[in-house]
């Protein structure tokens, strides 16, 4: 039977485009719409509904409540609100957008906004831009317009996301390549992977400290207190692309903090770790451990294992179980410098899941700047 087919949503760009549209018309006579037409940044067009407008002072003000389809983000259901106000004393076809409140400022370089400007990306400012021209046109009005694009709740949201982190505080950010959100597609975390990259080179920094989420950035951060906040990216399971990216920005440092699960797939190879797209092999995770002397009856309780927390647990009770890890270690090493090439420096933390460093294992044996305290800083 075939699999029920996922729902596309729209982005926050769309969204505040849509909103911007509708107050526009509104605003020029053609009434009050339930749902406008805009022009998506990669191409085709989409019905939005709008879920209000009104009239605010000289301007009007649309509500549009993002929808993410069937891959929701922290910005689903949002409300995003675009008020726009006609400006007679500027040129026509003028458009001005700016972030009001809900809507974050960029304080840190190296994103696609500048320092000091509202987190709208430049994809969906053109978004936004085309939507309004495209009103003014369809109204045959001449005229330059304002936008003020806002988000309720905003600031609340924008701390389920890596906002903070990237140094866009007081809201969310007004994002959208495509237009529309495309179901578990990754576009959208690499995006955020790539950025975070951007803002830790644009601060001088040369060591990234990659992890899987949330709970091994924690112990690496416990074990790591001297390192600056933005060099701490979750990289989920983009195992090459991280490595990829973070070789071709020229950080001379790459620290990778996992578990056991995830290096095994590593040491397999895979260049995705997540499990739609990667198994552990525990056959050949048996094979490594009884090359490294373990038991035939623990070799063949490791193959039957269910899960990578009980195959460490087999293998932790054995003699050999140090040098067993040690050499998946490696493996993973070896994977990991094939997807970064030969000049940065790479170094594994491996936790077991209460937060203890099994192993630190670096690809040119201990190196300084993986102490505690030390300076990430050419």
């Amino acid at each position: 039977m075939a699999g029920k087919r996922l729902r596309e949503g729209f982005t926050t760009g769309s969204a505040a485009a849509a909103g911007a549209k509708a107050a526009l018309l509104c605003l020029v006579g053609l009434g009050v719409l339930k749902e406008v037409k805009i022009a998506l940044p990669a191409g085709g067009r989409l019905t939005i509904p709008i879920e209000r407008v009104e009239t605010v002072g000289e301007g009007a003000r649309a509500t549009v409540r993002k929808d993410g389809g069937d891959d929701p983000d922290a910005t689903h259901k949002a409300r995003i609100m675009s008020t726009v106000r006609l400006l007679p004393g500027g040129h026509d076809g003028e458009v001005f957008i700016e972030g009001g409140i809900g809507v974050g400022k960029v304080t840190r370089p190296g994103l696609p906004v500048s320092v000091g400007e509202s987190a709208i990306n430049p994809v969906p400012r053109r978004q936004i831009k085309g939507a309004v021209l495209e009103g003014l046109e369809e109204a045959g009005v001449e005229s330059a317009v304002s936008v003020v694009i806002e988000v309720a709740n905003g600031e609340k949201i924008a701390k389920k996301t890596l906002n903070p982190r990237l140094g866009i505080l007081g809201g969310i950010s007004i994002l959208g390549t495509r237009g529309t959100v495309k179901p578990f597609s990754n576009k959208a975390y690499k995006d955020t992977i790539t950025m975070s990259m951007d803002v830790a080179k644009a601060e001088g920094l040369n060591t990234v400290a990659l992890t899987t989420g949330g709970r091994s950035e924690r112990f690496l951060k416990e074990l790591l207190p001297g390192f600056p906040e933005t060099a701490f990216i979750q990289v989920a399971d983009f195992f090459s692309f991280s490595f990829k990216e973070a070789a071709e920005r020229g950080f001379r440092h790459i620290l990778y903090s996992c578990f056991f699960g995830k290096l095994v797939k590593m040491a397999q190879g895979f260049p995705y770790t997540h499990a739609r797209k990667s198994r552990i092999d525990f056959g050949r995770l048996a094979s490594w451990s009884r090359n490294k002397g373990l038991g035939t009856e623990k070799a063949r309780a490791v193959s039957g294992a269910n899960t990578a927390r009980e195959a460490l647990s087999i293998i932790q009770e054995e003699s050999c179980g140090d040098e067993i890890i040690h050499y998946v270690l490696e493996k993973a090493l070896i994977s990991a410098r094939g997807f970064a090439g030969p000049l940065p420096d790479i170094t594994y933390y491996l936790f077991d899941f209460r937060g203890r460093l099994l192993f630190a294992d670096c690809n040119k044996g201990v190196y300084p700047s993986c102490d505690k305290g030390s300076s990430t800083k050419a």
